[in-house]
């Protein structure tokens, strides 16, 4: 079933904007890394792209039958900077996704008993809680001049859910199995 109330489909088309920005943004952010130096955060940038990725898409299938021309307006973070610049405003904007808009959008998709809606926004709400950690773990190095340590980054197809080092039996936020992890290695 579509989603019913106007207020949710609204929230789901602004989330698939500003994720859909937000996967582009970090592809082009990963190559200014990539030239300044930086590899592992261009890499970085690049699995958090992936998740954005999936963030938009569980927003547009929420959608699903609801299919017409609609203006999407989306706050971002715009413009490239250098990896430092970039970086703060990738933590900025994670941050106002966390703090802000998804505990709105996640809390009128409960009350407006909308499944799919609140699935989506649930499974971006958690994974960008670590993108943020993770953008601030670069900022740490880039600050320096330096390019973090960064050992494999691992990212759920289906959540979005990201993480270094050691991957997980399953996903904490949907349950999905290791074996589809996309990984992101050096």
């Amino acid at each position: 079933m579509s989603v019913k109330n106007d207020m949710t489909a609204d929230f789901l088309r602004s989330a698939y904007g500003g994720e859909s920005m937000a996967h582009m943004r970090y592809l082009i952010w990963g190559d200014i890394a990539d030239k300044e130096g930086m590899p592992n955060i261009g890499r970085l940038f690049r699995a958090i792209a992936y998740a954005e990725w999936a963030h938009a898409d569980n927003h547009f299938r929420a959608l699903k039958d609801r299919v017409g021309d609609y203006s999407v307006t989306a706050g971002a973070v715009f413009g490239a900077g250098k990896t430092v610049d970039n970086l703060q405003g990738a933590i900025d904007g994670e941050l106002h996704e966390v703090e802000q808009m998804y505990p709105v959008y996640l809390n009128a998709a409960r009350y407006q008993e909308e499944k799919d809606a609140e699935r989506a926004f649930h499974f971006a709400l958690e994974a960008e809680k670590i993108h943020a950690r993770l953008f601030k773990e670069a900022q740490e190095a880039a600050n320096q001049g330096k390019d973090m340590e960064l050992g494999p980054v691992y990212v759920c197809p289906v959540c979005g859910h990201t993480v270094k080092d050691h991957l997980p039996d399953v996903c904490p936020v949907c349950g999905t199995k290791k074996e589809m992890y996309k990984h992101f290695t050096a």
